[in-house]
Formats: C-alpha cells, structure tokens, sequence
C-alpha cells in the first residue's frame, strides 16, 4: 500500500541526451542516451541510461566487430558521470524534455531497469538498424500509450548517402565503408531510418508530436556548447583516395606503355599491385561469404578485389603459369569492362562507388592490358628473368661455338685466295 501511494506521487522526467560528433571515427554520428530524474518510489534519482556501452578488451573484440558480431551492453548509472568526456573533448550535448505522462515515464524506466540486469543487458549492436539512438526510439515507442509521429521527410535517402555526409572529413574512413559494404547501404530508406544518426533524432525529435497534437518535446537546452573542433578538420585534397589512386593509375599507364615498347614485362610492378589487392580481396571475400554484417553482401567490388588476384601476382613472374596470368588478366579487362557498362546503363540497381574506384579499376586495366599486350608482341618467345624482365628467346651461343665459326670463316678466307 506504502509502495502504491509513493508510485502516485511520482514526478518522472524523461529527456534525450544528444551528444555531437566527436574526432575519433567511432564518434563522428554522435551519441544519444536517456536520461531520468526526478522522484521515484519516495526516492530522488538523476539517472542515465546508456545502450552504447562496450569492452574493448572482451574476447576477440576485433574479430568478432569483423564478423559482424559486435555485443554492446545498456547500463544505467548516476548522471553526473556521463557528461564529463563530452565537455572535456568539446563536444556540444543537448538536453530535450520529452512530453511523456507520469505512467509512460514509469514504464520506460521499468523496461530500462529490466533491460540493464547483467542477465539482460547484452545486445546484438548494428551500425545502422540497432544502435545507441534506434533502442532509444524503440524503447520510448513501446513505453508511450500514444503514437509519436515523426516528420516523414527524407533528407537522405540512403544510409550510404547519410554517412558521407558525417564522414565528410574523414574520406578514408568513409573509403574503407565504401570497400567493405555492398549493395545494402544503398537501399532507400525512411525518414525514421535516417535517425539512427543521433543528431538527426535530435532534428526529428524537436518537430516531431503525439497522436493527441501535443509536441513530443517539451523543451530543449543546451547543456554543453562545445568548441566547434570536437571533429578533425578537412583532409587535405592532395591527401585524399581519389588523388592518390588517381597518380597510382598515372604511374600504371607508364608501366604498360614502357612493357610494350620494350616487349618487356616489368613483373615486380604489376606483382605488387595484384599482391595487394588480392589481400583487400580476402577480407571483402570473408566479409561477403563469412561475415553476418547485413549491409556487407551483395558488394560488387567482390568480382574484381578478390583472392584470384594473389594468384595473379605469382603468375604473373612464372613462365610456367603465363597461361594462368593471361587467363586471370583478361577476365579482369573483361569485368572492368562488363560493370562499367552496367554502371552507365542501370546504376541504381547496382550499388554506389567511391569515387576513388575509378582510378583503381583504371590501374587494373592499365597492368592487365600492358601485360598481356606485351605478351603477344612478343610472340611467345620471350622468356623471364628472375627480376620479371623479358628477353628474346634465341640462346646466346657458348665460347667452343664462337670459336668453331671464327675457324670456319679463317678456312673460307683461305680458300677464296
């Protein structure tokens, strides 16, 4: 009876936490959590509720992240200890009071105590579909007895799109997303969608309402204004992956250009470039075949970096495996070739390309081509030496064979006097 009259004076405030981007490449969305204060059960909290809690040092943190099995935990714990990192990095947070009645605002806090036991608190994190800022989403959902009605216009369109645009200054970062993950990021998705960005929760929040028409938040103040460089700034231009792979394909047109005048293969180039990219091609292929990351198959890259291209770097130093070398270098030409076209006919049905693999692709047919020109200029009667180079088939003649012409042409000038 004592615990239902003190329930009845309950006075719950709950408010979404937004904390911006900070420098690392883990922060560059944000981070957004709960917060609840106020009294409860006769007792005075100031609590916060955090779903992007994780241990870096758990067992075989990195390889599992790979695999796409990365576990994050809920826990809720005094307020006074979350905000310190954000102002000492510079980062703004903003504070929004959400218009939940007292019985919504009871039953969030149930649902978060239940979900931050050590027997519950462990969940399956996703990138994009089940973070720190959609649980939220979910949470506030189930615990409120009316619909809360988000604005439904769609600023990006696409998760792919949407990470550009926050990873704007860190175009390796966002190179590397673009190599490992496929197809999957380029689906349309919804305004809603769009929100497992913190920031853009925070947008949609501030106009977003209930079924009744009263406004989901209530009132908004900024707890922190940061510095404004919490973010690292712009990457210099000449630094960036468009530029670099852009003077590799400059580099690799010389290299072709120079094996075919000479019909001479410069094998530890052409080596090296296959050797790499068949490596980044054993990663994309355990991230297609093995990994359970929902967004890293289908991914186009597959049919050109994958693991045949090690092969190609061995056959491409062998006399022995030249058939092999011709085979693999020519079906490169042929996919590069073969996407190209698909590119320009029906773009949206593939998925979206950096920038940078322009020039890659270009690299790829530039080395293949130079190769396997240079093989057929040369007839087949080339052969390799140890360095790659190639040399004219006909055998340099032994000492005892120069001796025996230069006796027979003595004899022939004797007999002509």
């Amino acid at each position: 009876m004592l615990a239902r009259r003190d329930s009845e004076r309950d006075s719950i405030s709950v408010s979404l936490i937004t904390c911006w981007p900070g420098r690392e490449i883990f922060e560059l969305c944000g981070h957004e959590a709960l917060r609840i204060r106020g009294q409860v059960d006769g007792h005075q909290i100031d609590s916060v509720w955090n779903y992007g809690i994780f241990d870096f040092n758990s067992p075989n943190f990195v390889g599992r992240f790979v695999k796409g099995e990365t576990d994050y935990k809920v826990l809720g714990y005094p307020f006074a200890w979350f905000p310190y990192e954000y102002v000492m990095a510079g980062r703004r947070v903003e504070e929004q009071d959400l218009n939940l009645t007292q019985a919504e605002s009871r039953r969030l806090l149930d649902k978060l105590r239940w979900e931050s036991r050590p027997e519950n608190n462990t969940y399956r994190y996703n990138y994009v579909r089940d973070n720190c800022a959609t649980r939220i989403i979910t949470r506030i959902d189930s615990a409120a007895q009316r619909r809360v009605i988000y604005p439904d216009s769609v600023k990006f369109g696409s998760f792919r799109n949407e990470m550009r645009a926050y990873h704007a200054n860190y175009p390796w970062y966002q190179f590397g997303i673009d190599l490992a993950l496929g197809s999957g990021l380029d689906a349309k998705i919804s305004a809603r969608q769009e929100m497992f960005v913190p920031v853009e929760l925070y947008r949609n929040a501030e106009r977003a309402h209930f079924s009744d028409g009263s406004p989901f938040v209530r009132h908004t103040r900024v707890l922190n204004a940061g510095n404004g460089e919490a973010v690292l700034g712009p990457t210099p231009w000449y630094l960036t992956p468009l530029v670099i792979f852009s003077l590799l394909f400059v580099l690799s047109v010389w290299v072709a250009i120079a094996e075919v005048r000479r019909s001479k293969v410069i094998a530890w180039a052409t080596s090296i470039w296959f050797a790499v990219t068949g490596l980044v091609g054993c990663v994309i292929a355990f991230l297609v075949f093995v990994s359970t990351h929902d967004s890293s198959s289908p991914n186009i890259l597959i049919l050109l970096l994958n693991p045949l291209q090690l092969i190609t770097a061995v056959a491409v130093c062998s006399r022995r495996l030249r058939g092999v070398a011709k085979a693999l270098t020519a079906y490169n030409i042929i996919i590069i070739l073969a996407v190209g076209m698909a590119l320009l006919v029906a773009p949206s049905r593939l998925q979206v390309l950096n920038l940078a693999f322009l020039p890659i692709a270009g690299v790829f047919l530039a080395l293949s081509a130079g190769y396997l020109l240079t093989i057929i200029k040369s007839n087949g009667n080339e052969k390799f030496n140890v360095d790659g180079a190639v040399r004219s088939g006909n055998r340099p003649r032994s000492s005892a064979t120069r001796g025996n012409a230069a006796g027979a042409a003595k004899a022939r000038g004797r007999n002509r006097d």
